[in-house]
Parts: C-alpha cells; sequence; structure tokens
C-alpha cells in the first residue's frame, strides 16, 4: 500500500491518496480541524432549527455558541491531555498542537454543558429546554467530526477481518496505537495493519442517534428528556466501542477505560432521570 492509501478490502473498496490536508497560499489546513469545525457549525444550525420548530427563539443558542464552542475544544483537550500525560510531560508546548489530533469528545460535551449551564443561569433561561437543544445537535457534529479521525488515521481499534475491517499502512498511524494483538497479526513484508474502523461505528451510531432523536423530539414527556435520552444512547454506544479502540484513555488505579467509565456514569444518571421524571409526571397528572 501506499503510504496515502486507506482500504476496505472485503467491501473491494480502496481510496487512494487520502489527504490528512490542504495548502492555501502556501499554509497548510488539516483536515481534521475543517471537519471537526463543520461538524459543529451544523450541530448549531440543527439546534437552532429544532428550537425554531417548536416556537422558541434561537438567539440563546447564537448568543452563546462561541463561548461554548471554546469551551468545548477546551475542554476536549484539558480531558485527553489529563489522561494522556506522559505524551506530553516532557514536552509542554506539545498540548496546544491540537491540528495533530487529541480532542475527547466526552471532554468537549462536558465543556459545551458547562458553558451552557452557566449561560442560562445569569440569564434566567432554562437548561433543559436548551440542553435539549443542544443535546440534538450534538450526535450530527459527532457523526461527522469523527471522519476528522479518519483522515488523520487515528480512533481505530484492534485487529480484524470482518466486512467493515480497514487497512492503513503502518508507516501512516502513530506506533503507539499499533496493539499487541494487531501486531501479532502483521507477517512478514506486510506493511500495513487491518482493523476495526470504530471511527465509522461511532459515526453512524451517532447517525441512528440523530435520527432517533429528531423523530421523538416534539413527543418528549418533560424538559431534559432529549437531553437525557442522547446521554443514555451515546453512552451505551460509546461503552461498547470504546472496548475496541487501541487508543484508550486508561484511569489511575482502576485500570480502565476512563470513556467507558464516564459512559457507564452518563448511562446510570439518564436512567435515574428519565424514570423519576416520568413518575413525577404521571403524579402531577
Amino acid at each position: 500500500m501506499s503510504i496515502n492509501d486507506i482500504s476496505f478490502p472485503n467491501i473491494g473498496l480502496t481510496l487512494h491518496n487520502v489527504p490528512k490536508s490542504f495548502s492555501v497560499f502556501g499554509f497548510s489546513i488539516a483536515l481534521y480541524g475543517c471537519i471537526i469545525a463543520s461538524g459543529i457549525l451544523l450541530g448549531l444550525l440543527l439546534a437552532s432549527y429544532d428550537r425554531k420548530s417548536r416556537g422558541l427563539k434561537p438567539d440563546p443558542l447564537w448568543d452563546i455558541a462561541t463561548y461554548a464552542v471554546i469551551a468545548a475544544i477546551i475542554g476536549a483537550r484539558a480531558y485527553y491531555v489529563i489522561f494522556a500525560w506522559n505524551q506530553y510531560k516532557d514536552n509542554l508546548i506539545s498540548i496546544l498542537y491540537i491540528r495533530q489530533g487529541g480532542l475527547a469528545i466526552y471532554g468537549g460535551v462536558i465543556g459545551a454543558f458547562l458553558t451552557v449551564f452557566i449561560y442560562c443561569h445569569k440569564k434566567k433561561e432554562s437548561f433543559l429546554e436548551i440542553a435539549d437543544s443542544v443535546a440534538l445537535g450534538f450526535p450530527l457534529g459527532q457523526a461527522m467530526g469523527r471522519w476528522g479521525n479518519f483522515f488523520n488515521r487515528e480512533a481505530f481499534g484492534g485487529w480484524s477481518d470482518g466486512k467493515l475491517a480497514m487497512r492503513l499502512p503502518i508507516a501512516a498511524v502513530r506506533d503507539s496505537d499499533i496493539s499487541a494483538g494487531i501486531r501479532s497479526h502483521i507477517a512478514a513484508g506486510m506493511d500495513y495493519i487491518q482493523v476495526h474502523p470504530t471511527f465509522l461505528y461511532e459515526s453512524m451510531w451517532n447517525i441512528c442517534l440523530l435520527v432517533f432523536l429528531f423523530l421523538y423530539r416534539k413527543h418528549k414527556k418533560f424538559k431534559g428528556e432529549v437531553l437525557f435520552l442522547y446521554l443514555f444512547f451515546y453512552g451505551l454506544g460509546r461503552f461498547w466501542i470504546e472496548g475496541l479502540r487501541t487508543d484508550q484513555l486508561i484511569a489511575p488505579v482502576l485500570n480502565i477505560p476512563v470513556s467507558q467509565i464516564v459512559a457507564l456514569g452518563c448511562i446510570i444518571v439518564s436512567v435515574i432521570a428519565i424514570v423519576y421524571n416520568r413518575m413525577h409526571a404521571k403524579v402531577q397528572k
């Protein structure tokens, strides 16, 4: 394989010369960043559309958008750096090199929703009402954003020979992402690895989640239900997908992936919130 090729052999698809960046007036622009930015914008547009369709003003979303996006990026980077500290402790300036990847989506979600919460508290707006719309935009942004990992040749799983198995040139990926299981399948003279395309799994999961939430949103039983459904189903999918990945951020002491811990927490909190609010709604009736 050429170093810029990406192949899906079991469906007979090979993509040649897949770039990581493009140049404008001599300045290199990473596709990773462009895709993440596009996902954020599309998510905001969908959240704005949702509020309009329900007779609510979209203004609060745009008022908070800049702050929420900045907080999401800082949160995503901080989350990643904290749990991958050994990669950065000897070269602290590299913490700023986000064009090379290294954004953890849960950190971004925490940063964005914390900003929304602070905004709503100061402006006397309903946090849960606004969060329902934001939660609708998140799976769209995440489904698109995961393709940034595709162009970066990262966020893949262990060895696979499944229908969607993906081949990547060894020289195109980080050595630390090649697990022992993957190495055991690299034969003499083989210049590629064959892995689970977990970025694709998560993108597909988010698209399905988006369709469900979009169809359900006008039938919600209480404020915040779309938010909690998002957290439940995204957590469910992420718990499974994270178990396949080779670039897991491991929690100290517990020695299990941080994202699986957070995913499990989201599932539990969401179930409790949904059950409580539905029971409370029945009592009120």
